[in-house]
């Protein structure tokens, strides 16, 4: 048995000892009670190609997805449990008793929020120690060394206002939640209870009840966004065009780009390279385009709502912002589209799941033709 094994073991006794002294006794296995997701905005199947006008009740864009309300719509007691035995300890001696949560429980001290994520009435996407090594920390010292102001937006953006267990998370939607980040939100997309992703994460081992709480475990640290859609393609040299052709199509495919909304935007953005295959030879000819064309075609290139390069499907059609759809084609990891006046040319997705604070881009190197 390792020294830090033992040092889990204590700390695990202690937190049982201290929350059994408790009046509040509760049994302990998989099972966790969930809010009630609040009435979406849409909750059809990504892929089915169908599409109606929203707000009549009936079936919209596919894969718009749900947005919950954080706090609302809870039927029980949050973080009870149902059948077998044990007591449940608070968020972060949940943590502290786990051998693969070092690293986590690292940047929550640093961080300053222990009382935090106490509270109760959240769900916490936990990273595992592997998560954090891919993300750049070496060592739970390097995390106790990290600014706390980062570790802050870094464990907010995993934390969720309201209790979600494995079987609340509407199946092949992708969903919106609102994290403890201001501007930032997550989707989560689920193929089966053993199957979910949240933004290019997976969860691992999930249901794990803690008081008034749920904690999932990720094999990812979450990228916090801190830019819009707009900010981020002004930092990357290869998409002046299309910032440029935004520009002239008018407000908007301007405020797809620089604003917020429910659900996000899944903008597909070609490189100048791709502008100039598809027949604008420069900046110039762009500003000298038909606006009405050119909103059309960026339109074309707009998902609404956030959509992760690892929820698309193999052969799936889905609805753009401009009405028609695109398809989707996935072979050995690689994601492809292509739009239905592109032929059999598929646009590669060559950077995938830059993450914005109003969506998420996927640079393509075809411009999508309706």
């Amino acid at each position: 048995m390792t020294t830090q094994t033992v040092s889990k073991n204590l700390r695990l006794v202690f937190a049982t000892l201290l929350v059994c002294s408790a009046p509040l006794f509760i049994g302990c296995n998989t099972e966790v009670t969930d809010p009630t997701p609040a009435p979406g905005t849409g909750t059809t199947t990504p892929g089915t190609g169908t599409a109606t006008t929203p707000g009549t009740g009936t079936t919209t864009t596919p894969g718009t997805g749900t947005t919950t309300t954080p706090g609302t719509g809870t039927t029980t007691t949050p973080g009870t449990v149902t059948g077998g035995t044990g007591t449940v300890l608070a968020t972060a001696a949940f943590v502290a008793a786990q051998d693969n949560l070092n690293f986590l429980e690292a940047a929550i001290a640093r961080a300053g929020l222990t009382e935090d994520v106490n509270k109760g009435g959240l769900t916490l996407f936990a990273p595992t120690d592997d998560a954090f090594r891919a993300a750049g920390f070496a060592s739970a010292a390097a995390v106790s060394a990290a600014p706390a102001a980062d570790l802050q937006r870094i464990l907010r953006y995993h934390l969720v206002g309201s209790v979600i267990d494995l079987s609340a998370f509407p199946t092949a939607v992708n969903t919106s939640y609102q994290t403890n980040l201001a501007n930032g939100r997550l989707t989560v997309f689920k193929t089966s209870d053993a199957n979910i992703s949240v933004n290019t994460a997976k969860i691992s081992k999930g249901n794990n009840p803690t008081t008034g709480s749920v904690v999932h475990i990720v094999n990812q640290v979450l990228t916090a966004p801190s830019v819009t859609a707009n900010d981020q393609a002004k930092s990357n040299a290869d998409l002046s065009f299309l910032l440029v052709a935004a520009e002239r199509a008018g407000t908007t495919v301007q405020d797809l780009l620089t604003k917020s909304s429910t659900n996000g935007v899944t903008i597909f953005a070609p490189t100048n390279a791709a502008f100039k295959a598809a027949g604008y030879a420069d900046e110039a000819a762009i500003r000298a385009a038909d606006p009405k064309k050119l909103a059309d075609i960026l339109a074309y290139h707009v998902l609404p709502y956030q959509a992760f390069s690892q929820t698309f499907q193999n052969g799936s059609d889905i609805v753009t912002a401009q009405g028609n759809s695109v398809r989707f084609t996935v072979s050995g990891g690689k994601v492809t589209v292509t739009g239905k006046g592109n032929g059999s040319n598929a646009a590669n997705i060559t950077s995938a799941d830059v993450v914005t604070s109003n969506g998420v881009i996927h640079v393509i190197d075809r411009v999508l033709l309706p």
